[in-house]
């Protein structure tokens, strides 16, 4: 007798699909499984089993079946770097950047990270709830089942718990999974211009307990940059992290080249991110140390800086990269995770099969989520897309549209454009 199942997708030239718990590293990057013609099994909200069409139909009796088209099944996308909290947006200075002004520049104005401050501190956390459901609908409408969250556009106490609680209710009503992140080192607040010192003295001894105390990250990222946290102060915050049980992660060698890889590597980071100026010996450390590089090769673009990560030689050298959005208001307004494989595709040289594994199973990897989400393996959480596509390399191929036609969140349909 078939067993019963929830739901049966079928009708599909291609799933596709990294494998495992780990990330794949160096040639093991572009190393997918391709099935043609076959059927995909879900039942209470893991997927079963990926088979031949027959046998499976045979198998199984499914409650609801899903016909591709011929298109192409892949695994959720896992956005493993974002900043999604904030009530205003930034395209003034956008604007002021395709006038030659730099990132620095507009940040010593007041401007830059600063500016999202005064929004969030201003906002209710209602309207910032709202405003970061709105965010989730188009996460979900790209494609994205599983996002890193971080907060950061607080800087006090109060603002830095009330941005976390945020993530925490949103997450509540929402099928995208958020991985929240607190990101209280990401610059210095107005108050603490002249008194840096005190500033990290704060960030240590009372903001890191208080967000550990009441459960609302399970990440601690840091800004390591000259103009904001240099090394010192970055490992100082972090050592006290770790001593709480965050995990960690950072934002490293993005403007300049002052060794944050290292650092990352040294304290055995979760993730290291940017990385735009990272050294050979920063490649090297990470390599050793085991620690994915988070790349977002966006944001050069809307920052207009030449250097590009060195996407590339990471993965010649053995390097597990993930790609991500930074979706933020400032330096990379987007959701997308199609068109980030596509630059990724075009200015790092990764394959279609790089991109699509750097933006599931290693993103998943990164965040700790790698034997839950990431891949299409039977007792994963069932994150399926089905895109209106012939070819996975049609994701990297093809610019400026949607391919996403139906979200399956945790085995429920929970987007489907074919109905709109």
């Amino acid at each position: 007798m078939a067993q019963a199942i929830d739901l049966m997708l079928r009708g599909a030239r291609q799933i596709v699909t990294a494998t495992g718990s780990q990330p794949r590293a160096g040639a093991g990057l572009a190393a997918i499984e391709i099935h043609e013609n076959a059927a995909l099994a879900i039942d209470d909200g893991c997927i079963l089993e990926i088979g031949p069409v027959a046998p499976m139909e045979k198998r199984y009796q499914a409650r609801h079946t899903l016909d591709a088209e011929g298109g192409v099944i892949v695994p959720g996308f896992v956005d493993a770097h974002t900043h999604p909290v904030f009530a205003t947006t930034r395209e003034v200075e956008f604007e002021q950047r395709t006038q030659g002004a730099t990132y620095t520049e507009i940040s010593q104005a007041g401007g830059g990270i600063l500016s999202s401050v005064r929004g969030v501190r201003g906002a209710s956390k209602e309207e910032l709830v709202a405003r970061l459901l709105l965010h989730l609908d188009r996460f979900l409408d790209m494609g994205t089942t599983t996002v890193e969250a971080k907060s950061g556009y607080g800087l006090s106490l109060e603002d830095e718990l009330k941005c976390l609680e945020v993530i925490a209710l949103a997450g509540a009503q929402h099928p995208v999974e958020l991985v929240p992140t607190f990101l209280g080192a990401h610059e210095f607040p107005p108050e603490f211009r002249d008194r840096r010192g005190a500033y990290v003295d704060h960030l240590v001894q009372d903001m890191l307990p208080a967000v550990a105390e009441r459960g609302l990250a399970e990440y601690c990222d840091i800004f390591t940059e000259a103009h904001v946290f240099g090394l010192d102060d970055s490992r100082r915050i972090l050592e006290r992290a770790r001593e709480l049980g965050f995990g960690l992660r950072l934002h490293v060698d993005q403007l300049t080249p002052l060794g944050g890889a290292e650092l990352a590597a040294e304290l055995g980071a979760a993730s290291a991110d940017h990385l735009e100026f990272v050294s050979d010996h920063g490649i090297e450390s990470l390599g050793a140390a085991g620690v994915v590089p988070v790349l977002c090769p966006l944001v050069p673009l809307y920052l207009r800086v030449e250097q590009e990560v060195p996407g590339r030689r990471m993965v010649s050298a053995g390097l597990a990269p993930a790609l991500a959005t930074d979706f933020n208001p400032g330096s990379c307004y987007t959701q997308s995770m199609p068109e980030v494989m596509t630059w990724a595709a075009l200015r790092l040289r990764f394959s279609a099969a790089e991109c699509l594994t750097a933006s599931t199973l290693n993103a998943a990897c990164s965040l700790g989520r790698g034997a839950s989400v990431g891949s299409l393996e039977p007792g994963k959480r069932a994150n399926v897309l089905i895109l209106d596509q012939p070819d996975y390399r049609h994701l990297c191929y093809e610019f400026g549209r949607n391919p996403v036609r139906v979200v399956i969140a945790g085995g429920k349909v929970v987007r489907d454009a074919r109905r709109s």
